[in-house]
């Protein structure tokens, strides 16, 4: 856990730009700023409003001018991290970003740690862990539908849900609770009944929600498209097509890619994540049979497979088995390479197109059919969908404790075996919000964010 009463600073844009932005959090945030600020209205930091912008110059120790400045004043508990704050907005130099931060170092902030000013603001109350690691996400968005649900993520869409779950098993333990503390006299709180529809009701929407991580992750990583076949059937040229950039090496030597190449775009709105593979082939080589191996596995973990087919030669058919096979419940879409002659193109089907990766003939087709097999659904921004693996996890765990609990009123066990397996269930939901947490957990989240955040 990193020390709350540190006062810390950190460049939060990227280096490279016109301008950049030095921020600063802490109890003596703003004494620190003004330590090495001139306003041009020559008064202090200290008197200045919250939300205020104030002009000056950055000097040094020597009454240098460092640069010419616009500093923002934030004041706790009103700030993104619930303390007082301040934003240096300057020009976008790296020399000048870095003396910034040295002289805000010199006069006693701390270099602030991979997402601290986000984990303050967790802290303080500001917002809940979910929200938290929506940020990141917001940051880290390459699509719309990703932006939008990083979005209701962060304006706490997902929290509210688990909140009301949380306050239904409460109510739903309390009653079970206060039965047992009247166990001698036999009486009965809480309807069974009424019980298992409320258990029924909130299984449901823990199922759907996990069941949503399918969707969420595709979002936000890239719906997996694994792109095999045999050798020298254009699988890499596909590759470099689908990206618009020679990603991967085209050779007419067979065997040439041995291990996996993968890369992300976006096509119609969908983020893809493509994984050219090596050819498949009977091979001596060691390392290419590796390769192979690699492509096999790379296959079964897609949810699309583009089996790339040179028109000339046809399939081996032993080949063109082991294909199927791995294509078991994935999206299969047989692609016909090498129709070099815009005349050769045949009509698509939902399974079946005809291109050339060489020349992109029939490119438009082929964008087409993994737009429509990826079937991402339209997300607005107040669909709750799980993005994150952490929380997918917790919800898998919290649905098996509800499940107990439908099972253990169908069987009229004990009250207390009840109330532990909902205590269970509250207990993996609320580490979702972070109103159970560890170090641990706190530490492997925030050390994934980016300095300034």
């Amino acid at each position: 856990m990193t020390e709350l009463n540190d006062t810390i600073c950190a460049i939060a844009t990227h280096a490279g730009g016109a301008l950049g932005v030095v921020r600063v959090s802490g109890p003596d945030a703003i004494r620190i700023t003004d330590s090495i600020f001139r306003c041009s209205s020559r008064h202090p930091l200290a008197s200045a409003a919250p939300y205020s912008l104030c002009y000056g110059q950055i000097v040094d120790a020597c009454g240098n001018t460092v640069d010419d400045v616009l500093v923002s004043v934030f004041r706790a508990p009103r700030s993104f991290t619930g303390q007082d704050s301040t934003e240096i907005s300057c020009h976008g130099s790296t020399y000048i970003l870095q003396q910034v931060c040295q002289l805000l170092i010199n006069a006693g902030c701390r270099q602030a740690e991979p997402g601290e000013f986000t984990q303050r603001a967790f802290m303080d109350g500001k917002m809940d862990l979910s929200q938290a690691e929506a940020v990141a996400d917001l940051i880290a968005s390459t699509s719309a539908a990703s932006h939008r649900l990083a979005m209701n993520q962060m304006k706490g869409g997902f929290s509210r849900e688990l909140r009301n779950l949380r306050d239904q098993l409460l109510q739903f333990t309390s009653l079970i609770e206060l039965e047992l503390d009247f166990s001698e006299e036999d009486v009965e709180f809480a309807d069974r009944s009424q019980l298992e529809q409320l258990a029924e009701q909130i299984d449901q929407i823990i199922g759907r929600l996990a069941d949503s991580f399918s969707t969420g992750d595709a979002i936000r990583n890239g719906v997996p498209v694994a792109i095999i076949g045999e050798t020298n059937t254009g699988k890499s040229t596909l590759l470099n097509q689908l990206l618009h950039d020679d990603r991967a090496l085209v050779s007419d030597i067979q065997g040439t890619t041995r291990d996996s190449i993968e890369d992300t775009t976006t096509i119609g709105g969908v983020l893809f994540r493509f994984i050219d593979t090596a050819g498949i082939r009977q091979t001596s080589d060691t390392i290419e049979s590796m390769g192979i191996e690699r492509s096999y596995r790379k296959a079964r973990e897609a949810s699309i497979i583009l089996w790339m087919t040179d028109e000339a030669h046809p399939s081996d058919p032993e080949t063109e088995n082991t294909i199927r096979n791995l294509a078991e419940e994935k999206y299969l879409i047989k692609v016909h390479n090498k129709c070099d002659n815009p005349a050769e193109l045949t009509t698509p089907s939902d399974s079946e197109v005809w291109i050339s990766a060489k020349y992109g003939y029939g490119m438009e087709s082929l964008n087409s059919l993994l737009v429509k097999a990826a079937a991402i659904p339209e997300i607005s921004q107040h669909d709750v969908i799980v993005t994150n693996l952490r929380h997918y996890e917790s919800l898998v765990k919290a649905q098996e404790c509800i499940k107990r609990v439908r099972q253990g009123l169908q069987d009229r066990i004990s009250g207390d075996f009840l109330s532990q397996d909902i205590r269970q269930c509250i207990h993996h939901l609320s580490t979702i919000t972070g109103d159970i947490t560890t170090d641990d957990i706190l530490g492997n989240i925030f050390s994934h964010f980016c300095i300034g955040k």
